[in-house]
């Protein structure tokens, strides 16, 4: 999963491409980072219009949860990009979603920061899981699988049991994981998608985050991804958005309770990226070609671009920051 949002998803110096990544190219990402020697050695930037493709993408359509690695383009997690600095060493991480996108992208990226990563995914994920517990153990790091539908008390306080017990402790929670259907009209969502969009996006962010307060250090970090659904809700998506509302009041609420504790509490606010939550029932079919299109960069993110917002939130470095959320939006949206 991943940021349903609008679910989810070298090693220092050397990358190894996952199976899902090798099934198609990933989406247009350009060379950026590093120095020019012709300039003088001045930074070798990238222009964020063109740094991944603007193309409409195809109309496509998956059986939800959707698989990453079947998605054309296949979304960029920075399984080919991110390099890593020692920025997270010895930490111990949980994400959920984190099979695939946003979700995905952190892992490759807490990994090879020097972080042991647990993931939790949907058990009709696995492909998409196997491909990141590679990634996470070519980069040196403990790669832990914790299969489990989250929409159970039982399965929360299973999953963060066993992250614990397999990592030695817990210092990173990233709540990542969620549920989104497009739907035109309130009177096309029903009971049980209103139902199940809250069990997965709230209850578990509430349930994981009970469940790991007592294991988490003084300098512990909760994540939380929201959205720009948080501050500006789409009218095809009340249900989701609203869900996301919820979890960014939660994550200003626990921040100001948490602080007490020395665990800091924060949220990242992605708009149009591009995941498997688009596939699997998150855009209105026949709409898929206008994914992204609107934002002021002319195009929809990938979760690579994201990753780097996780890392920040979770170093030692960001100690004050706790009860904010960051925004990558390409260009609209709060916050």
């Amino acid at each position: 999963m991943s940021d349903p949002g609008l679910s989810r998803r070298a090693v220092l110096g050397g990358a190894v491409l996952g199976a899902g990544a090798m099934l198609a190219a990933p989406a247009g990402a350009q060379e950026s980072g590093g120095t020019n020697a012709a300039d003088g050695g001045a930074p070798k930037l990238s222009d964020p219009r063109t740094r991944y493709t603007s193309d409409p993408f195809p109309e496509q359509k998956q059986p939800w949860p959707g698989l990453q690695s079947q998605m054309t383009p296949v979304p960029d997690c920075g399984e080919t990009s991110y390099r890593g600095s020692g920025r997270l060493d010895g930490r111990r991480a949980l994400i959920t979603g984190g099979d695939s996108g946003i979700g995905r992208a952190a892992a490759i990226a807490f990994a090879r920061e020097g972080a042991d990563v647990a993931i939790n995914y949907h058990p009709d994920e696995e492909p998409d899981a196997q491909d990141v517990a590679k990634l996470i153990r070519d980069a040196g790091r403990k790669a832990v699988l914790l299969p489990a539908d989250i929409r159970t008390l039982e399965a929360c306080e299973s999953v963060v049991a066993q992250a614990i017990a397999e990592l030695g402790g817990l210092d990173l929670l990233v709540n990542n994981a969620a549920y989104q259907q497009s739907r035109q009209d309130i009177l096309e969502i029903s009971d049980e998608q209103f139902v199940r969009t809250y069990e997965t996006n709230v209850f578990h962010t509430f349930r994981f985050s009970k469940a790991a307060i007592p294991s988490l250090p003084p300098g512990g970090v909760i994540i939380n991804t929201v959205s720009v659904n948080s501050y500006d809700p789409g009218e095809e998506l009340i249900d989701y958005a609203s869900t996301k509302a919820a979890i960014l009041n939660l994550t200003k609420g626990m921040a100001k309770q948490l602080a007490k504790k020395g665990i800091r509490v924060n949220a990242v606010a992605p708009g149009p990226v591009w995941t498997p939550l688009q596939v699997a029932g998150g855009q209105i079919e026949g709409t898929m070609g206008e994914f992204g299109q609107d934002t002021p960069l002319g195009r929809a993110g990938q979760p690579a671009e994201l990753a780097s917002l996780y890392v920040a939130l979770a170093e030692d470095g960001t100690s004050f920051s706790t009860g904010t959320a960051v925004g990558a939006h390409g260009g609209e949206g709060n916050p």
